[in-house]
């Protein structure tokens, strides 16, 4: 069964048909690094990793491929070109509405970081200076790269060998200019151009025209009426006196009081937030060969001369969170079709989209005035194990709503254990059991990125008592866990204490728990064990009288 995946533009499955079997283009929306990425944000990049592991799989067919292609993946894989953008350029806090006006994110950043070094708790070694941008957006960026790394996340793995795959919004700059202007020269059906100058030099603003875009609002449902009716959630009155329309998109703002700007022929500005994707994306996956393996990004002149046929795609397959298919990808969709396409109303700039949804925290959206929002970092200082989170985030299918909670990530822990186990035991290497499990395996994933099927025949397999350690691996290349750096483990004269810390009030008790089992006072002994449990702490009792320490 060849591979099958929602798309999000035409709201049904469909085999997934790649330009190239062989190679295949894929863009995910990355992090604003004004902030630490969330577990809701890390949610929706695990899910595009799995899809790219498994694309990479030789155990993926897709329906286009030939007998000869079909053979070198089942013996090699297939390669998938991932790339991701580090959005560090200063957009305002109203992106949404916009961007136009609210606040600029980097200075509400620098205030932040000002706090936290004032109050001491930005982390020892690091030297930072609030007040500059580049500096904050390098600080994010690195502590991104550190917890995606962890996570497994194969993109940021190969980015620190090749950085063209993660290329940054403010070194890009010129080629969004560049499609800016290619925009504005560029006439549409109606002999009009796709984009407009609005505004007195100064204060000039560049919009594209939606009304030139006749598909415009077929990826999120937002057609023009809605949006002329103020639905959608960018139709802001104030921002509409110099508008065509009120759905018009910004392009590039003139602002010289903005923290990051650059020069333009509109003035110096910064540039809006949906044109920096078009840009990456297109510079980085149509990129040329230099040679020698090297590869080259499309020059912002190469940019404006890109011209594909009949409404073919940019690229193959595109991702994001929910919250990215309005505005942001509905205006990719538009801009790149009106600027690459000879036949713009055919086109789609993907092939694929793909959308995983929200992540709740244990039944709530997730909130810092709730208490409930967490950050990948702060959950390894918890002792949290990535291989742990990783499966707790990638564990329920991209499509459905996800909820994290602390019992999940328990049941993670004890089921990356076993997994753990079995991938050492090999008792029946090939055999049939392993064979069944392989094709349940790869037949859960063929239908539309079915993790709970996939999760479901490995478990199988490792409950069987006949484990596969060659299948348990296979699978594990998609899966990604068990690769994973494992915490180290420090000993005290109490304890093994496993991804935590020692601490002194968790000795106190296990020595107490030591001195009741001593006594025979196994009643205080069982109500320490639940004491410690209450705290997040599981113990077991080992050999020579000493406990292992782990979060529960």
């Amino acid at each position: 069964m060849p591979m099958r995946l929602y798309n999000t533009l035409t709201r049904r499955l469909e085999e997934f048909r790649p330009a190239d079997a062989t190679r295949i283009t894929f863009y995910s929306c990355g992090p604003t690094v004004y902030d630490d990425a969330h577990i809701g944000n890390f949610r929706s990049f695990l899910a595009a990793d799995l899809l790219r592991r498994w694309l990479e799989s030789p155990l993926c067919e897709l329906a286009n491929e030939t007998p000869e292609q079909r053979r070198h993946r089942e013996q090699h894989g297939r390669r998938v070109v991932h790339v991701m953008n580090i959005t560090d350029v200063g957009h305002m806090t109203d992106d949404a509405e916009g961007g136009e006006h609210g606040e600029d994110r980097m200075a509400v950043a620098g205030r932040r970081l000002a706090e936290a070094k004032k109050a001491g708790t930005i982390p020892a070694g690091v030297e930072i200076n609030p007040n500059d941008p580049y500096q904050i957006a390098r600080f994010y960026e690195t502590r991104f790269r550190e917890d995606a790394r962890r996570l497994g996340l194969k993109l940021a793995l190969e980015a620190d060998r090749d950085p063209t795959l993660m290329p940054r919004a403010t070194q890009s700059v010129a080629g969004m200019i560049a499609l800016v202007d290619r925009l504005l020269r560029t006439r549409a059906a109606d002999g009009e151009p796709y984009a407009y100058v609005a505004g007195t030099p100064g204060a000039r603003v560049v919009y594209f025209r939606v009304q030139s875009f006749g598909p415009y609002g077929r990826l999120s449902g937002n057609t023009l009426d809605r949006l002329r009716e103020g639905e959608g959630g960018r139709v802001v009155a104030e921002h509409q006196q110099q508008k065509k329309h009120p759905a018009d998109f910004l392009l590039w703002k003139e602002d010289p009081r903005h923290i990051m700007k650059w020069e333009s022929p509109w003035g110096w500005g910064y540039p809006g937030w949906h044109i920096e994707c078009s840009v990456m994306s297109a510079a980085r996956l149509r990129a040329r060969s230099a040679g020698e393996g090297s590869i080259v990004p499309l020059t912002p002149e190469e940019l404006a001369r890109l011209t594909l046929p009949d409404g073919e795609p940019v690229i193959d397959l595109h991702s994001g969170g929910e919250d990215n298919i309005f505005p942001h990808h509905e205006c990719e969709i538009a801009q790149s079709c009106c600027a690459f396409n000879e036949r713009p109303h055919e086109g789609s700039y993907a092939g694929m989209w793909f959308h995983p949804r929200f992540l709740l925290v244990e039944g709530e959206k997730m909130s810092k005035s709730k208490g409930n929002f967490f950050t990948a970092r702060d959950l390894f200082a918890k002792g949290i194990e990535p291989a742990a989170l990783r499966l707790e985030l990638i564990k329920t299918h991209y499509r459905s709503n996800a909820n994290f909670t602390m019992q999940g990530l328990a049941d993670a822990q004890r089921t990356v254990e076993r997994w753990r186990r079995a991938a050492v035991e090999d008792t029946a290497r090939g055999g049939p059991r392993a064979a069944e499990a392989r094709a349940a395996f790869a037949d859960a994933l063929h239908d539309d990125l079915n993790i709970a099927g996939a999760i479901a025949a490995i478990n199988s397999l490792v409950g069987s008592g006949e484990p596969d350690a060659g299948l348990i691996a296979q699978a594990d290349t998609v899966l990604g866990v068990l690769a994973l750096e494992r915490p180290q483990a420090s000993q005290t004269s109490i304890g093994v204490f496993i991804g935590v810390e020692h601490d002194a009030r968790v000795v106190a008790l296990l020595e107490a728990r030591r001195d009741a089992r001593a006594a025979k006072d196994f009643k205080r002994s069982d109500q320490i064990r639940d004491e410690l449990a209450g705290m997040g702490y599981a113990i077991k009792d080992m050999a020579g009288g000493k406990v292992e320490v782990r979060r529960a």
